[in-house]
């Protein structure tokens, strides 16, 4: 509020000059940051971190007795390429059928359908998990919970993600996000390995790097 004063030294002084001072009262103001401040703590929640948890390959020499068994039904290795060329096979790598690798995409017709399709299970369960926590139905511990545990189905795929130095960044990063959105409950990253480069070279051959070798260990055999 703005106050106004004027003051009149009475005689001596021109006629029709008057001295003003202005004085802003800032108090009314001050009460309306308050009130705003504290509706926007009472009114606003914030937003909890997410976290994700990424399983790294280790330079520590593991012996074999200690190394984890994944069946060969379950396992799917995905190997992330240059250009965004992803590719992927399943169980153990078949050197002698360029056509086991398998070309795919980021898309959702491409990667995701894969592991969609390899973990309707589980997937249709966290659905229905997603939509009872939604409903209030459960708390945040049950939900954490009861998911640990649908995802330790073992049906479900265990997916290793394997990245080419050509690859970037963003790959891995899409690569690691169809992992959350599928509900893969065990997936790691590895290093590659020269077997899964040749895998890659062999495919986008079109089998010639193969058909060179066994060329080659025929005239080695005669």
């Amino acid at each position: 509020m703005a106050e106004v004063e004027q003051k009149d030294r009475g005689k001596g002084k021109k006629p029709g000059t008057k001295k003003v001072s202005t004085r802003i009262d800032f108090t009314p103001m001050v009460d309306m940051i308050m009130l705003l401040i504290t509706f926007f703590m009472l009114a606003t929640s914030m937003n909890k971190p997410q976290t994700m948890e990424i399983s790294m390959p280790t330079k520590d020499k593991v012996s074999e007795e200690e190394q984890t068994k994944i069946q060969e039904s379950r396992a799917i290795t995905v190997l992330l390429g240059k250009d965004d060329k992803v590719y992927y096979y399943t169980g153990m790598p078949n050197y002698e059928d360029y056509t086991s690798l398998k070309r795919t995409n980021y898309g959702p017709d491409g990667l995701r359908a894969l592991l969609m399709q390899r973990n309707q299970k589980v997937v249709a369960e966290m659905n229905e998990l997603k939509k009872q926590k939604l409903d209030n139905k459960i708390s945040d511990e049950d939900f954490k919970k009861r998911s640990a545990e649908i995802k330790d189905d073992k049906s479900s795929p265990i997916v290793v993600i394997k990245a080419t130095d050509d690859a970037t960044y963003k790959n891995l990063i899409d690569a690691l996000d169809e992992m959350a959105i599928c509900s893969i409950g065990k997936y790691g990253i590895d290093d590659i390995a020269e077997g899964d480069k040749w895998l890659i070279e062999n495919l986008e051959s079109g089998g010639d790097l193969g058909a060179q070798s066994d060329l080659a260990g025929t005239s080695n055999n005669n």
